[in-house]
Parts: C-alpha cells; structure tokens; sequence
C-alpha cells in the first residue's frame, strides 16, 4: 500500500512540474523552476521509498549447495552477449549515420530513422537473452 503511494507521488513528481511548465507564459523563467522542482522532489521521493523499502530486518538465507556447471557454458554466454553487442554496435553505427544524414534533407522522417537505429539496438537484446537462456 505504501509501496503504491509512493509510485503515485514519484509519477506525479515528473507530471506536475512540466505540466506547469507546458501552461505558463514565462517559459525560460519557469522551464528552470519546473527542473528543479522536479529534480528535488524526484530525489525526495526516491529517498523515503529507499528508507521505506530497506526498513526491515534482514535474515541470512539458508547456504544452497553450488553446482558448477560446464565452463563452456560460461564461455558460450559470454560469447553471445558480446558479439551480438559488437554486432549491435557496427548496426547502430551504420543506421544512425545514414539516419543522421537523411535527417538533414528532411526532417520530417526522424521517426522512422529512429525505428531503424532502435531495430538494430535490438541486436544486442536479442544476445543477452540468448546468454540467460544458456545459462538456465
């Protein structure tokens, strides 16, 4: 229930202030006041659901036995996390540059250049979940 609360508080947090913004006049005059009204009750409302949530007592867990898995299972997870973020990256490199550069003929296609660039992002997802799924 406090947990709840303090969702509702953290959301108006970012809301309220910009909300503010959006409907005044003076907009560089109250764009730092609504910034800073936001950064303050962010930081506010993070503390108190930190202090709220670590509040509690803390028992130490029963020791599990380890099993050692095979060491190539290791290898291979870390293997398709990191080429898939080598891949990801030579993608990302290649699609924002050419999106950067059709950009500046029109504008008016920035977002379906920022699809393409958030499509090879994707790569690097789609590797780490390849990793959690080997080493399960």
């Amino acid at each position: 229930m406090l947990m709840g609360i303090i969702t509702v508080l953290w959301l108006l947090s970012v809301v309220v202030p910009f909300g503010m913004l959006y409907f005044s006049s003076e907009r560089k005059k109250n764009g730092k006041r609504a910034l800073a009204a936001n950064i303050i009750s962010y930081a506010v409302i993070m503390f108190v659901g930190a202090a709220v949530l670590f509040s509690g007592s803390a028992f130490a867990a029963p020791e599990a036995p380890t099993v050692m898995k095979d060491p190539l299972t290791y290898i291979a997870a870390a293997l398709s996390t990191g080429l898939a973020a080598i891949g990801a990256g030579i993608a990302v490199a290649s699609s924002a540059s050419a999106a950067i550069g059709a950009m500046s003929e029109n504008e008016g296609i920035m977002g379906k250049a920022l699809i393409f660039v958030a499509l090879a992002e994707g790569i690097a997802l789609y590797g780490l979940l390849i990793s959690f799924l080997i080493l399960q």
